[in-house]
């Protein structure tokens, strides 16, 4: 099965990277999951926070709004603040 290569940025840090099989994030637009082979796109994100299931588990990280990417199974999620249990600095 494939994977998404997921890239999570705050302003000072990349705070996480790794393989994930979905990603869940509140967009300007309304809630949305990202799983391997999703279109491009683009998109401004909300407050909120954002689930990355992995096979360790759900990490959770609790954003201040930012915007989110896909391209060919690479998700790359930028916000000046990420919050959250699970994720080392």
């Amino acid at each position: 099965m494939a994977a998404l290569q997921v890239d999570l940025v705050a302003a000072d840090r990349q705070v996480w990277s790794g393989e994930a099989s979905m990603v869940s994030a509140r967009s300007i637009d309304g809630d949305m999951g990202i799983l391997p082979g999703h279109t491009p796109t683009l998109v401004v994100l909300a407050e909120g926070d954002v689930r990355i299931h992995s096979g360790e588990g759900v990490r959770t990280a609790k954003i201040d709004g930012g915007f989110l990417s896909v391209d060919h199974d690479k998700v790359t999620i930028v916000s000046e603040s990420v919050e959250g249990d699970g994720f080392s600095a």
